[in-house]
Order: structure tokens, then C-alpha cells, then sequence
């Protein structure tokens, strides 16, 4: 059965959203902050010879770093203030949900409410800033020790100085793209780290088929290689789509009810569960965890010890222990997520307390167990997914050499963050015909007949 919100949205059209100014605001400045973010892209950091830089790069950029250089929009090539993105901000958000699992402290602060969350927060922004400080002073000292082709030190004077304004550059940038992104959830639409993610990916999408183009056109890939991998990526957008739109409904039944002095009838609603309850939250959870600490191996990898230049090896881009560590980390992040976001037992006793049932399942602890066992079933499907979507392309463009853009990660970002955006665009413009209408209820009632 069609929704009353899912009917509104069919009907949707240009004249609503023309009157819709408070979206019409939002959209706007979404998009200032998102140009705001780009720019920054480009800001250099201090005391680095670009050319030198540029040259080193183009050596590791089929690693790990091409793949972090991509999140983070090409800042990370050119070295400049926004060169880590929001990764530390996610990895630090990583770090405190495991945390409440584990420490009793953290895990009080979920009952605390608005409270709660406003200290987790906080908490957050302050080891976002320890984890930048640390990831820093790494990129720091290997930029230090990195030399282009004639042995010129990418670093024009190294020393005191140029760690400690790098370390203060990188950690004033990244908090600056923290904050960038509260304004955009809160006064923009859309969540903003997810949306800064994306525009930093979209913005490699050019570079990347211009890429792929110019392989083929030296011969170095074929003309139905090139066909095959885009009709791929196609059918891993629709199959994106597909999947996160599949949900499985679960009928409720609610009795007849005394409400009052009126007697409600029996009726039936559904509990809708996505295939993938934790969306895009696996692979970017495992994208950040995973470069957290490679990202400084492969900056020292040239001028480290023996086993910094080895896990810098094991971990190439598509190499079989990257792959198994990505895996297993999706998988991880699948149900982890999954038990923090829907919690059986809360959705049990909200449904016993309104009345509602599952048909042939006894209220309370046995409809728990059910929904358990419903959710673990799907979490399964959805981390194959998520592994199967991740892994199997990233096969293919470490064999082939195509760019990282074409993965199915960043795909999956892409689709999943737009699909979210015009979401809520939608209930904006939605929440405005609702508006429209109560005004119109309430002239109605006033003067007894229509404006």
C-alpha cells in the first residue's frame, strides 16, 4: 500500500519548490559551504616544493595513497591544509562507539539524551584534534624524507619550524571541515561529512575518465576493456540502488482500542527493514580505520626500517592482505553498526506498549528474539553486499590500473549520499505542501468557506 508521504512526493513539482524559500535558503548555502570546502582543497601547505611533491606522488599513487588522495578530493596530492579531509573526525567517532561498548562511562552517557550525545560530541571534536596532531607530525617527517629524481628534498627547510606549522595547518584544516560539516547538516541539507566525502570524490570523476581515455588511446587498454568497465560501473549503480531500497516488512497488528469514548478499529501497519540497515557507514568506516596508520608507513616507507617498507608492500592496493583486512573490517563495522542503530529489544517493548503485535508471535521477549533473528539474517545479506560491492572491483582496478573513482566504495558513496540528499530535499518540500494545506485548514475554519 502507497504511503501518504510516498503519494505527496509522486506529485511533486517545480511550483512547490519554487515556493518553498526556507529550501531554496538551505540549498544554497549547502552549496557556498560545499565551494567553500573546495577551495580550500587548493590552499597549500607552507615550506613544500610543489614539484617535488608532484613528482614523488605520481610514484605512490597506486597505493593506499591514491586510494586516501581520492577522499579527500586530491588535497592530499597537492599537501595542502585540507590534506586529510575528515578522516581523523571519522576515525575518532570509530574509536568512542567501540568505546561505548566497552567502557561503562561512555556507555552512561546514551541514557543521558540530548546531554549525552552534545559530551560525545565534544569528546569527538577533542580526539579528532590528538589524532591530527599525531597523523601530522607523521606527514611532517616523511615529507622530511622524501626526495624527488635529482635527491631535491620535497621540503624547502626542514626542521622545528616546518613540522610545527605543518602539524598546526593540518589540525586547523581538518577542525575547520568539522565544523564546515555540522553547518551543512544543521543549516543545510543532507548530512555533511557524507556530503564533503562525496564532493571530494565527484571532483576526481573527470580526472579519472579523462584517465581511463588516454589508456585506451595509447593502446594500453582496449577499446571493449574500456566498454566492459563502464557498462560495470552502470550496473553496480542500479544494483546500488536496488538493494538500498529493498526493505523487508514486517506486519503489525493492532487490536481494537477504547480511546476515550471512542472505540478505534483493528488495523495493520508494517516495520519496514532495509537489506542494508548501516548503508554507506561499513566502507567508510573501514576506509578510515584502514588508512589511519597507512597512510604514515607509506610516507616512510623509502627511508624506514625493513618492516615499515614491508607493510607498505602487504598493503598495496589490492594486494591479498589489504583485501582480507578491508573484508573483514566491512563485515565488522555491518553488524556493529547494526546492533547500535536498531535495537530489538526497545522495538519490542515500544510495540507492546501501543498495542501492536506480530502475527503468530507473543509480545515482548519472544517478538525480541524474532526481530533479532529477522535483523541478523539481513545484516548477513547486507555485509555480503558490502563486501562483494567493495572487494570485487578493487580486483579489477589493481589489475588493470583504473583509477579509484570506478570502485565500487566510492560508488557506493556517491549513489547512497545522493539518494539520502534528494531524500530530504523531498521531506523539506513535503513538510511545505503540509504547511500550505494547514494554512489553508485554518482560513477555512476562520471565515467558513475558501480564500
Amino acid at each position: 500500500m502507497v504511503s501518504l508521504a510516498e503519494k505527496m512526493a509522486a506529485n511533486l513539482d517545480m511550483s512547490a519548490f519554487s515556493k518553498a524559500e526556507e529550501l531554496k535558503k538551505r540549498l544554497w548555502f549547502t552549496i557556498l559551504a560545499l565551494i567553500v570546502f573546495r577551495l580550500g582543497t587548493f590552499i597549500p601547505l607552507p615550506g613544500i616544493d610543489p614539484h617535488i611533491l608532484a613528482e614523488i606522488f605520481d610514484r605512490n599513487s597506486n597505493g593506499i595513497l591514491g586510494m586516501f588522495n581520492m577522499f579527500a578530493g586530491g588535497a592530499l596530492a597537492r599537501m595542502t591544509i585540507f590534506a586529510l579531509n575528515i578522516m581523523p573526525y571519522i576515525s575518532a567517532s570509530i574509536i568512542l562507539q567501540l568505546g561505548q561498548s566497552i567502557v561503562p562511562s561512555l556507555a552512561a552517557l546514551k541514557k543521558e539524551g540530548e546531554a549525552g550525545h552534545r559530551k560525545m560530541v565534544h569528546y569527538t571534536k577533542v580526539l579528532t584534534v590528538f589524532i591530527t596532531i599525531v597523523q601530522g607530525y607523521g606527514i611532517a617527517v616523511g615529507l622530511e624524507g622524501m626526495t624527488g629524481g635529482a635527491n631535491v628534498s620535497a621540503v624547502v627547510m626542514p626542521g622545528f619550524v616546518f613540522r610545527f606549522t605543518t602539524v598546526v595547518s593540518l589540525v586547523g584544516g581538518t577542525m575547520f571541515i568539522v565544523w564546515l560539516g555540522d553547518q551543512i547538516t544543521s543549516r543545510g541539507v543532507g548530512n555533511g561529512s557524507s556530503l564533503i566525502i562525496t564532493v571530494g570524490i565527484i571532483a576526481n570523476i573527470p580526472s579519472a575518465l579523462a584517465q581511463t581515455f588516454e589508456l585506451g588511446r595509447v593502446g594500453s587498454m582496449s577499446i571493449w576493456l574500456i566498454l566492459m568497465l563502464m557498462f560495470m560501473v552502470l550496473a553496480l549503480v542500479y544494483i546500488i540502488v536496488f538493494v538500498e531500497r529493498a526493505q523487508r516488512k514486517i506486519v503489525i497488528q493492532y487490536p481494537k482500542r477504547q480511546m476515550g469514548m471512542k472505540m478505534t478499529s483493528a488495523e495493520s501497519s508494517h516495520l519496514p527493514l532495509k537489506i542494508n540497515p548501516t548503508g554507506v557507514i561499513p566502507p567508510i568506516f573501514a576506509s578510515s580505520l584502514l588508512l589511519l596508520p597507512i597512510t604514515i608507513a607509506n610516507f616512510s616507507a623509502n627511508n624506514g626500517p625493513a618492516w615499515v617498507q614491508t607493510l607498505s608492500r602487504l598493503l598495496g592496493h589490492g594486494q591479498p592482505l589489504y583485501l582480507a583486512l578491508y573484508a573483514s573490517l566491512i563485515i565488522f563495522f555491518a553488524f556493529f553498526y547494526t546492533a547500535v542503530v536498531f535495537n530489538p529489544e526497545d522495538t519490542a517493548d515500544n510495540l507492546k506498549k501501543h498495542g501492536g503485535f506480530i502475527a503468530g508471535i507473543r509480545p515482548g521477549k519472544n517478538t525480541a528474539e524474532y526481530l533479532d533473528y529477522v535483523i541478523t539474517r539481513l545484516t548477513v545479506l547486507g555485509a555480503f553486499y558490502l563486501t562483494a560491492l567493495c572487494i570485487l572491483p578493487e580486483v579489477l582496478i589493481a589489475k588493470l590500473s583504473v583509477p579509484f573513482v570506478l570502485g565500487g566504495t566510492t560508488l557506493l558513496i556517491v549513489v547512497q549520499v545522493t539518494m539520502d540528499f534528494v531524500t530530504q530535499v523531498q521531506t523539506h518540500l513535503i513538510a511545505y505542501q503540509y504547511e500550505g494545506l494547514l494554512k489553508k485548514a485554518a482560513l477555512v475554519n476562520k471565515k467558513g468557506k475558501r480564500r
